[in-house]
């Protein structure tokens, strides 16, 4: 039993040391290039993981993958790059280049010994990008003038061929090049003033053939305003006389009258008169002063509304005179036959009245009108009171017997 439990401690011992001893980790933002005593270096790049690694045999080099940064500014660390222009004056360029290992090539660095770590923490191929870059810039900036520095379009443009040839340069050592940015660019303090005095003629130059153009299109729309003024006064003088012909076509209508005698009728009368040539005549030329097609203009279209309004008011006075006499005669015949009827009513109301029954009734209306005091004295001389003599009473209403 002890030398079984012997062999399961040293079992889990190597259990958990050996995957230690045997796998190395490649961290993000690297790559791994393995190489060994035997085989030499592997063809190939370890990504970030775990990768078998045994004691003794196998040797990681772990190289950057990510992009390294050559700048070239004016710093405590660096100092902006030198350039002689084509016109030989020199300036300080402000230039960074990014680059990085091409991916799958880590192993061929290792294998060119460019993989040897440098004195300053880095490797020989970073010695070896900086000095290829320096000397392409160099080169290729070359060519600008110093005019040529302040030119977008023409900086961009170099810039874009010196990334092509720093990156055909940078190749044989398995780099490669993001850009070439370019962030500022000095020259000496009395150049500087030369060139800003440069720079504010060229501005002043763009500047006078934009206020040229502005002026010009100033100039086409001022014309372009006028012509369209004119169009507008010429239309609306147009309208004002189409809108007066038809005012007066509708007003007074298309008929020539005698002005001496405008007589409410006249105008029908005239075109009762036309012949069927000349009435055909006045609707052709009323269609084309209306706008209306010839086979909707009537009389009322050829009359006018004061010739149609004027015989209208002339029947309207007509026939409110002719209606108030014949209202005044019904007036005067119907009030003379009720004055009639009455004066028979009454003689004859009064015959009845005049006759017995008459003076009857008269004296029983009377005498629902007759009150007597609540306490009556007798004082007729023969003792019988006036009032119980009801014979004598009634006769004196009815005034006889």
């Amino acid at each position: 039993m002890e030398r079984i439990a012997k062999l399961i401690c040293v079992t889990a011992l190597l259990l958990f040391l050996a995957p230690n001893c045997s796998v190395t980790t490649v961290p993000l933002g690297f790559i791994g290039v393995r190489s060994s005593q035997i085989s030499g270096v592997l063809e190939e790049d370890l990504a970030p993981g775990w990768h078998l690694d045994l004691p003794f045999f196998h040797r990681t080099t772990l190289l950057p993958s990510s992009f390294q940064f050559l700048d070239y500014i004016d710093d405590e660390t660096s100092e902006a790059l030198l350039i002689r222009t084509r016109d030989n004056n020199n300036v300080h360029v402000d230039v960074t280049v990014p680059y990085r290992i091409i991916p799958g090539q880590g192993h061929s660095i290792m294998k060119e010994g460019n993989a040897v770590a440098t004195g300053d923490g880095g490797f020989r191929f970073q010695r070896l990008a900086a000095d290829t870059t320096v000397s392409v810039l160099r080169e290729e900036l070359a060519v600008l003038t110093s005019a040529d520095f302040y030119n977008t379009d023409l900086r961009l443009k170099v810039a874009g061929d010196t990334l092509t040839r720093l990156n055909e340069s940078l190749a044989p050592l398995h780099l490669e090049a993001e850009s070439v940015l370019i962030r500022s660019v000095t020259f000496r303090p009395e150049y500087e003033q030369q060139l800003q005095a440069i720079q504010l003629n060229e501005q002043n130059k763009l500047l006078d053939g934009a206020r040229e153009k502005v002026a010009k299109q100033q100039q086409l729309l001022d014309n372009y305003e006028l012509e369209t003024n004119a169009l507008v006064a010429s239309k609306q003088q147009e309208w004002v006389k189409k809108q007066a012909d038809l005012e007066r076509a509708y007003q007074v209508g298309f008929l020539i009258l005698d002005t001496e005698n405008p007589s409410p009728g006249l105008a029908r009368q005239a075109l009762a008169a036309l012949s069927d040539e000349e009435r055909d005549a006045l609707r052709e030329q009323a269609s084309g002063i209306l706008g209306i097609e010839k086979d909707k203009i009537d009389d009322p279209y050829l009359l006018g509304i004061q010739s149609i309004e004027a015989q209208t008011l002339t029947y309207k006075r007509e026939i409110i005179a002719e209606s108030d006499g014949i209202a005044e005669r019904l007036k005067a015949e119907g009030e003379a036959t009720l004055a009639a009827v009455r004066g028979d009513f009454e003689s004859k109301l009064n015959a009845l009245l005049g006759s017995p029954a008459g003076r009857a009734y008269v004296a029983w209306k009377a005498a629902d009108n007759i009150s007597f005091a609540e306490t009556l004295t007798f004082q007729s001389d023969d003792g019988i009171p006036s009032v119980l003599r009801l014979r004598a009473f009634a006769e004196q209403f009815i005034g006889g017997k």
